[in-house]
């Protein structure tokens, strides 16, 4: 608890200014034009970047259940097939220490950019796979350019949106995984009974539509406030700042405190950075965040969730359902059950403290996963139909248990967690230790679900108890506050001098201002 108590001495320390001048702005953001125009192209773009994960974890659910994929690759198991899904997170893993230095470097947008190519390319070879190898290789290429998307998609969401809106758009970030992940599991369940190559290479082709779209409206879309000032370029994040967060009000004090704040922030951030990645673990703050984001990119993995999205075609089977197209159908139907609680949990669990959702979500979890197994159990010792239709039933129930927090928060929170100057970084290593887990998942999965059946589950329910107890004694809270309000969460000494920084400098605007409206009085 003693986290809770530090997060709000820093809250009690620091003025809300520009959380405050936001709350009182009462006109919703889809009656200002330019704001509403932002946002819509936030899902071509930003938001629709997860529809490539959610595609690819479907897809590769779909094709076990599709003949002809399985002809083709001659019946992958066990090793085979958990090497032919792990490929996608070993390309991310290889990729990831040099994310940071493109996103920052180069700027959010060129990153999505590089990645969403690099994604295409792979869909292409994947498309084309003359044997194993191939496919494997083409996926490889794919886990490549999938971080750099989403590193630099989450981080341009948080410094774009508008504070008010910000948390319910970085949540909807996750929920568009269902999109891809529905229009896969429908493909799959469309093309699983043609007799051709083609039944499997048509899913393949249409992976790359995601990352098309991003290529094709990205630079529609105006570069990160905070990135531009942090390279000298004000004078643009200014004009970006006064275009869609004051709708062209080039007197706006909103806008102006906004500017200020990040300012100061960043010039707070830079005068005490060290470089290079050491500077996440430089201090006891940075260090606690690292750790948190590290758990956090375990938790999304190792919460049984790898189980359902890459390998619900074998879970079924040791339940005794074996009929293609019943597996394709409950395929699908978790996908669409998926979308649905998932988005209603984004536009509404982000109004709540971040915490009190995780510890729900990790409660929930356990208790589920626990009951999954116990029917598991029953299933494999009486052949019971009544605990194989509990075992669906539990599948259905995990979806927004695990929503509520690791899909609807996990990417506000984070962002919230990591000031600008390591965001990138902290967002990295968030990524690494899901894509190694996500690897260790795709790639043992299949072979514990094929040696050990039902006991396989029992490890899951571990992890999801140490989660509750992490969660609780480790997790602060970020709810309602800007990125520049949280950007020394556990820095106290550093809250004191932006609070002084910021009065200072927006005080100095207001004495020009007065001195201005003299001389025109004059």
């Amino acid at each position: 608890m003693s986290s809770e108590k530090e997060q709000t001495k820093v809250l009690e320390v620091t003025d809300p200014v520009v959380s405050r001048l936001a709350e009182q702005d009462s006109t919703p953001w889809y009656r200002k034009p330019n704001l509403r125009i932002l946002y819509v192209l936030f899902f071509p773009t930003l938001i629709g970047v997860e529809m490539t994960s959610g595609f690819d974890s479907s897809m590769m659910n779909g094709l076990q259940a599709v003949d002809s994929w399985d002809a083709f690759f001659h019946s992958p198991r066990s090793t085979l097939l958990g090497l032919m899904s792990a490929m996608y997170s070993l390309g991310a893993i290889i990729v990831l220490p040099i994310v940071p230095l493109i996103t920052d470097h180069l700027g959010r947008r060129n990153a999505i950019v590089f990645g969403s190519v690099l994604m295409i390319i792979g869909a292409a070879i994947q498309t084309a796979a003359q044997n194993y190898a191939m496919f494997v290789m083409a996926r490889f290429v794919i886990g490549l350019g999938i971080p750099f998307a989403i590193v630099a998609a989450s981080s341009l969401i948080g410094e774009l949106s508008h504070p008010k809106e910000r948390a319910i758009l970085g949540s909807l970030f996750n929920s568009c995984y269902f999109i891809g992940a529905i229009v896969a599991a429908g493909i799959t369940l469309g093309t699983f009974k043609m007799k051709s190559d083609w039944g499997w290479r048509i899913p393949s082709l249409l992976q790359v539509v995601p990352s098309l779209m991003q290529v094709t409206f990205m630079y529609f879309l105006p570069e990160s406030p905070r990135w531009l000032i942090s390279k000298g370029r004000g004078d643009e994040a200014m004009a970006i700042l006064i275009k869609y967060h004051a709708e062209g009000d080039k007197d706006s004090e909103f806008v102006k405190a906004e500017y200020v704040q990040i300012e100061k922030t960043l010039e707070i951030e830079r005068e005490t950075a060290k470089l290079g990645w050491k500077e996440l673990v430089a201090t006891s703050g940075m260090r606690r965040r690292v750790l948190i984001g590290a758990f956090i990119g375990l938790a999304t993995q190792w919460s049984g969730n790898g189980l359902t999205s890459y390998f619900l075609a074998r879970i079924l089977e040791n339940v005794g359902i074996t009929d293609n197209h019943t597996k394709n159908v409950i395929n699908l139907g978790n996908t669409c059950w998926g979308f649905f609680n998932a988005t209603i949990l984004a536009l509404t669990v982000s109004r709540f403290k971040r915490r009190t959702m995780y510890l729900t979500c990790t409660i929930s979890l356990l208790v589920i996963f626990t009951s999954w197994t116990i029917a598991s159990a029953q299933y494999n010792i009486t052949k019971s139909q009544a605990s194989s239709k509990a075992v669906i039933a539990f599948i259905f129930l995990y979806s927004p248990a695990y929503n509520v927090a690791f899909n609807a928060l996990t990417y506000t929170f984070l962002v919230e967690l990591f000031p600008f100057q390591v965001r990138a970084k902290g967002l990295s290593v968030f990524q690494w230790f899901g894509r190694m887990a996500g690897f260790f998942n795709q790639f043992v999965n299949p072979i514990g679900i094929n040696n050990a059946g039902w006991r396989y589950y029992i490890s899951y329910c571990c992890f999801l108890a140490f989660e509750v107890c992490f969660v609780y004694f480790l997790f602060p809270e970020t709810h309602g506050r800007t990125l520049e309000e949280l950007a020394f969460l556990y820095e106290d000494d550093k809250v004191a001098e932006q609070q002084k920084r910021v009065e200072d400098d927006l005080n100095a605007d207001h004495r020009r201002d007065g001195d201005s409206e003299d001389e025109k009085k004059a």
